[in-house]
């Protein structure tokens, strides 16, 4: 007589041994244990021997769940397909699929990527996967993910308004995909399929002020900064040498010799070394520095541990605490196209001269891109220069465009 729930649920071990195994017909059966665990299992015959197969344990699988399994074991039998085998070819099968997830080929493209990245950039791009992606993909074997699904992904981020996000993770997922390619663990890239899936985001350009009378007052407001001495010195080379704020920030003070005004650094974002010459203003604010920060690695060392450089955030932060709005006045990145600009518009620098002291990849008539001695007379002129007329237009001095250096 087949079981049912309630003698399976009541089912005890017997200590003589007997009435341990309590049958459902078509030979499966549960089989009680010592232990309290209640095992299903099933015997079959397979190309002329006997065999059990085991279907799980009690409530786990529950009593209509092991019938359904009974079920499927039927039919590959009768397909001429032994169950314990398909069985562990299943399990082989889930385990590799596991192992190939898209979260763990995602990690290892992070992982290699990580020693040629900062690592904000890559914990920023392990955070975004982990709130953006892995949720709805990460479980997934990666030789199974396909474009709608992707899409998908892109879609929910696109929806909350994170555009450039979206794109940003599409072309992230691509080189997964890519890496997996490269290291055999998928044969294609379905992400590169949506390229243009998702409408092109308005490009926003960073806030910036290059208006001589606004650009003024700001540095006039610098000097009614409350914060510490280190942020404040922060903030007055920011537009002085017009640097990545990621480069400033992680300034180090063995890249800098004061002597020769000169600070070399490597631009991880062009991979090329650069060389910022320094005017009279920016070494006297280093020197100054020098005796409170000098001792140790950083030029801008974090308020909360001197081993780590300043917070990627504190220079948009001291512009807030000053009364700038960092998304439509000025950012620390903004302070480039002021420089650009005014150098370019008011003192009459030539566009090639500051594109390369911008450390701008652009090519010249003979194909090269960058060389960070290009043009260094014409760009230590030009750094003292800029340094004056902040000077000027801090002092509130009258401004007249010059045109000597076109």
């Amino acid at each position: 007589m087949p079981l049912t729930d309630a003698q399976v649920r009541n089912a005890r071990y017997n200590r003589d041994g007997t009435g341990n195994r309590l049958s459902d017909g078509g030979r499966m059966y549960l089989q009680l244990d010592k232990s309290g665990a209640k095992y299903w299992r099933m015997n079959y015959r397979f190309a002329g021997k006997d065999k059990t197969l085991a279907l799980g344990v009690y409530p786990d699988v529950s009593l209509a769940a092991a019938r359904k399994k009974r079920e499927q074991v039927r039919e590959k039998l009768a397909a001429g397909i032994d169950p314990g085998t398909a069985k562990k070819a299943e399990k082989r099968a889930a385990r590799i699929a596991a192992a190939n997830s898209f979260e763990v080929v995602a990690k290892g493209w992070m992982e290699e990527r990580k020693t040629v990245v900062e690592i904000c950039q890559y914990e920023k791009t392990l955070a975004r996967f982990k709130n953006d992606v892995f949720p709805w993909l990460g479980k997934r074997p990666i030789t199974q993910i396909d474009a709608p699904e992707i899409l998908a992904v892109l879609k929910r981020v696109n929806g909350r308004g994170a555009r450039f996000t979206a794109h940003r993770i599409r072309s992230e997922i691509s080189r997964i995909f890519r890496y997996g390619i490269k290291e055999g663990l998928c044969k294609s890239d379905p992400a590169k399929d949506l390229i243009g899936a998702i409408p092109a985001p308005v490009e926003k350009h960073f806030a910036s002020i290059t208006e001589p009378v606004k650009v003024g007052e700001m540095l006039r407001a610098f000097d009614g900064f409350s914060g510490t001495f280190t942020v404040l010195c922060a903030l007055k080379l920011a537009p002085m040498l017009f640097v990545r704020p990621g480069e400033l920030r992680q300034a180090e003070w063995p890249q800098f010799n004061l002597e020769k005004g000169e600070w070399r650094y490597f631009v991880s974002k062009t991979k090329t070394e650069h060389l910022v010459p320094l005017a009279t203003q920016a070494i006297a604010i280093l020197r100054e520095l020098h005796a409170l920060t000098g001792q140790g690695r950083y030029v801008f060392p974090g308020a909360r541990s001197r081993l780590r450089p300043m917070s990627e955030a504190t220079i948009n932060a001291a512009l807030r605490r000053l009364g700038y709005d960092t998304r439509t006045e000025i950012t620390g990145h903004g302070f480039r196209a002021m420089a650009r600009t005014i150098l370019h518009e008011e003192l009459g620098h030539k566009p090639e001269v500051i594109e390369h002291q911008l450390a701008h990849a652009v090519p010249d008539k003979l194909g090269s891109a960058y060389n960070r001695t290009k043009f260094i007379r014409e760009r230590r002129i030009l750094m003292q220069e800029w340094a004056d007329y902040l000077d000027r237009v801090k002092a509130g001095a009258e401004i007249v465009s010059i045109s000597t250096h076109r």
